[in-house]
């Protein structure tokens, strides 16, 4: 029986979402170790860590939490291009929320000196927090009813808000980009407790959706609706209240990811923040192993593609590559990771263990 161990374990690590996106970013750092000096040196300033690693977590935050919702949609059997519209329609409401008097034409001197300062607010934080996660809830709600119970394929759906979306959240700024000066917002983005303020953000989202899909019955109605929608029908699931509520926490995710792009770069800009970004996230969650097809899915992969991709994209500018060319290794990066999903290698992989099992018997 000790004979058969090495096989089935190597079949029961194998057939795991988690293994080759680990694998996927242990290359990629191995790639780092050898050929980039100092890559994983780690400095100490104030009590807090900077370095490469870090600004891989740092900055591969917004497409981590942008994945997590983007994975229970794909779950479904769906998909939401609409996320970076979404981004810029929470951003946009934020900084309106802070700042309304930019709408202003004129404005007096008092009222200039007092918008500027950065303890001033319009409205609480938690009341702009709120106010925006809840709009964004409402956008993938839209989706969700397009989809769910109009039954639209979800790519032209969704397709609808990611063009009308960037033209929503100018009409909320009447096209301008309000600065924001209040200090207090700024630190979704730029606190550090040790750590970059938005990788707490990024665990508490993670805990959150286990929670909700593995301590509840939802994750199995997800995979259930994704594997086949219509036996789930039978079988008594509701499966349009199901992908409502898959798009409505997609959506949720993307306000949370327009909070944190807003409050990295201060201001509110419609036309950027969240751009190409709900392609980095499919990208991410097929990295992490899940099918696109819907059914059996995990968050946590999806977290590590999303850190595959930015980790090739401090790589790339490690060793000078320039930032035309990052985009192209980055889709090679992904087009080898997903050469690894594919049947032939897995069934390689199986006549390889199997082989070397016949082997020592």
């Amino acid at each position: 029986m000790k004979s058969f161990t090495p096989y089935l374990l190597w079949k029961k690590i194998s057939a795991s979402k988690l293994f080759f996106s680990l694998s996927a970013l242990a290359l990629i750092l191995l790639f780092d170790l050898i050929f980039i000096p100092n890559f994983f040196a780690i400095q100490v300033r104030d009590g807090n860590l900077y370095g490469n690693l870090v600004d891989i977590l740092r900055s591969g935050s917004t497409v981590c939490i942008l994945a997590i919702g983007m994975t229970l949609v794909i779950a479904t059997g769906g998909i939401d291009l609409s996320v970076g519209a979404v981004m810029a329609i929470a951003a946009s409401v934020a900084a309106l929320m802070m700042n309304p008097y930019v709408m202003a034409t004129v404005l007096s001197p008092e009222t200039q000196r007092l918008i500027n300062d950065p303890t001033f607010t319009f409205a609480p934080l938690w009341a702009v927090i709120a106010v925006s996660l809840l709009v964004a809830t409402i956008c993938g709600l839209w989706n969700g009813v397009l989809v769910a119970y109009f039954n639209i394929p979800a790519m032209v759906g969704t397709l609808i808000l990611m063009i009308s979306g960037r033209g929503i959240a100018q009409l909320i700024t009447n096209g301008i980009r309000i600065q924001i000066f209040y200090e207090p917002f700024s630190y979704i983005a730029n606190l550090w407790i040790l750590v970059p303020f938005p990788l707490y953000i990024v665990v508490l989202m993670l805990i959150l959706t286990w929670l909700l899909t593995r301590k509840t019955s939802l994750g199995l109605f997800i995979e259930s609706v994704g594997a086949n929608a219509r036996s789930s029908f039978f079988s008594g699931i509701d499966e349009k209240l199901i992908k409502l509520l898959a798009y409505a926490f997609c959506g949720f995710c993307a306000g949370m990811a327009g909070l944190v792009a807003s409050s990295n770069i201060k201001t509110s800009d419609a036309n950027n923040i969240g751009l190409m970004l709900e392609l980095d996230a499919i990208l991410a969650v097929v990295i992490g192993g899940n099918l696109m097809t819907g059914g059996r899915f995990s968050v946590l992969s999806s977290v590590i593609g999303a850190l595959v991709m930015q980790a090739t994209t401090i790589s790339m500018y490690n060793i000078g590559v320039p930032a035309n060319a990052v985009m192209a290794i980055k889709g090679l990066v992904v087009l080898l990771v997903i050469l690894l999903y594919s049947k032939q290698v897995r069934e390689f992989m199986y006549r390889l263990t199997t082989q070397n099992r016949g082997n020592r018997l």
